[in-house]
């Protein structure tokens, strides 16, 4: 049986990482956010004090840096669709690639769509913005008004591929995880 296939998505600094990082810990098949990866080699160039925003919006080629985005989570994707298993935790969705997009409110083709449209995730669980935790780090430049906004883009646009996603209340990783696992019941019964 194919590994479902589930999304833990939402603005900066939320609890993502950590809630991936637990989830692998207990070993389950786990994607990170690959746009840390590519950040990171966009921003090194950069002048620090230039950074206050997304990547997407410094990028020398926004829109190149967009498609690299959308094949690297592709690649993940298709990885996920090889393995035999449970379920595997993506680190964000392609529609994210979308969403913040729309929050830049950059334009893109039936080719991003159809990206997102051809490769259909089993669950999506969004964390909100939560200001008790939230801070900025080498790989995070957007603020929290903008994760603000940013979490609305993907609620968006996950309901606009027909989705619904399942809003994750703040609370320990513990408490997190339990109430996700308590949601994926029917995938995993």
């Amino acid at each position: 049986m194919k590994a479902k296939k589930i999304v833990i998505t939402g603005g900066p600094s939320v609890g993502k990482t950590s809630l991936i990082k637990s989830l692998e810990a207990l070993d389950y098949l786990c994607f990170p956010e690959v746009i840390r990866e590519f950040t990171s080699e966009e921003s090194k160039n950069k002048n620090s004090e230039s950074l206050t925003s997304n990547p997407i919006v410094f990028a020398d080629d926004s829109m190149a840096f967009n498609k690299l985005l959308i094949e690297g989570r592709s690649q993940q994707y298709l990885t996920a669709e090889k393995m035999v298993g449970k379920l595997a935790f993506f680190d964000r969705g392609l529609p994210d690639v979308l969403a913040y997009m729309d929050l830049f409110e950059q334009t893109y083709g039936d080719d991003f769509i159809q990206a997102c449209a051809s490769k259909p995730y089993d669950k999506v669980f969004i964390l909100p913005p939560w200001k008790e935790i939230y801070s900025n780090d080498e790989g995070r430049f957007e603020t929290y008004e903008e994760g603000e906004h940013l979490y609305q883009h993907l609620t968006n646009r996950y309901l606009a591929f027909g989705y619904d996603p399942v809003v994750v209340p703040t609370g320990s990783i513990t408490e997190r995880l339990d109430f996700i696992f308590n949601c994926l019941s029917e995938l995993i019964d």
